[in-house]
């Protein structure tokens, strides 16, 4: 069954925070996390720091809260997925909520909740609410179809390589005339190619070469974590090749690295990702991208 929606809300895909990693800068965007409207679904893919805002600012009122999706349990996936669904509850959220995430995602809810109880037991108490332990509804992603409950959306799920985390998927959302992919955080991963075959938009994550070079320059433990992002994620000339070889209408370059560094323009993505022969957008916050 549909769930009921903010009702002026058209079909489209809208990037709330477009940055890789769990930093945050004064005017800089924010961490990853977005909203794709798909048949009448609200869903919320990942939950960084700013999703709630960000949300607000796409015109989604938050009581209509419908579907989450946390791709892997990194802190700029699912820092504010806690405070989104508090907030959203406290503006008038009455029917359950379905979060589809990682093992290990069931302890980060209860761990909120948790913390929160005094504030839950006061407001269900003095103000009359529901319970907001019996709204939330956390089920556990696994690779293949996600039992979303709606015969007109399809999504599936596809384990992807992000060292050393396990469980971290990619997400595929296929409606009648409109396919959106997320490719999550993954280190270049040729399967994704055949998981995101034909779709109209791939959301891929990406770095730039010179990118890397300058925040290894810039951070203490730079050359730890230069490590990680080579063994853990794609170069934006990768995310192109996966990207061509799925046949990709519109190939969004998202989770940026880096994505707020001065001397990093446009033209330089756009070069380093000329292999794919689609259109290429590259994401920051608020982009939003309509059903075609």
């Amino acid at each position: 069954m549909t769930a009921e929606t903010s009702p002026d809300l058209p079909d489209r895909l809208v990037i709330l925070g477009s940055k890789g990693g769990p930093a945050i800068r004064p005017g800089g965007p924010s961490p990853t996390a977005s909203l794709l409207r798909i048949e009448g679904r609200n869903c919320v893919v990942d939950c960084g720091l700013g999703v709630t805002r960000g949300l607000v600012e796409a015109g989604l009122t938050l009581k209509d809260l419908d579907l989450v999706f946390i791709t892997h349990l990194h802190s700029d996936h699912v820092l504010e997925l806690g405070p989104l669904l508090h907030t959203a509850w406290t503006t008038g959220l009455s029917r359950p909520v379905r979060v589809f995430g990682p093992e290990g995602l069931i302890e980060v809810w209860d761990g909120f909740v948790s913390s929160m109880r005094y504030d839950i037991d006061l407001r269900i108490a003095d103000e009359g609410r529901p319970d907001l332990r019996d709204l939330v509804e956390i089920h556990r992603l696994q690779e293949g179809m996600v039992p979303v409950g709606d015969a007109s959306l399809e999504v599936r799920a596809l384990r992807v390589d992000h060292p050393p985390v396990t469980d971290c998927f990619a997400l595929r959302f296929e409606a009648q005339d409109w396919s959106v992919v997320f490719s999550a955080d993954t280190a270049y991963f040729p399967p994704l190619a055949e998981f995101a075959k034909d779709c109209d938009v791939l959301v891929h994550e990406a770095m730039l070469a010179r990118g890397v070079d300058r925040i290894v320059e810039i951070t203490g433990n730079g050359e730890r974590l230069r490590e990680h992002l080579l063994a853990s994620h794609t170069m934006a000339p990768d995310a192109a090749r996966i990207a061509e070889t799925a046949n990709a209408r519109t190939l969004v370059l998202n989770h940026l690295i880096p994505a707020d560094l001065p001397g990093f323009e446009r033209r330089e993505w756009l070069e380093a990702t000329d292999a794919f022969q689609g259109e290429t957008i590259i994401s920051h916050d608020g982009l939003v991208i309509e059903r075609r």
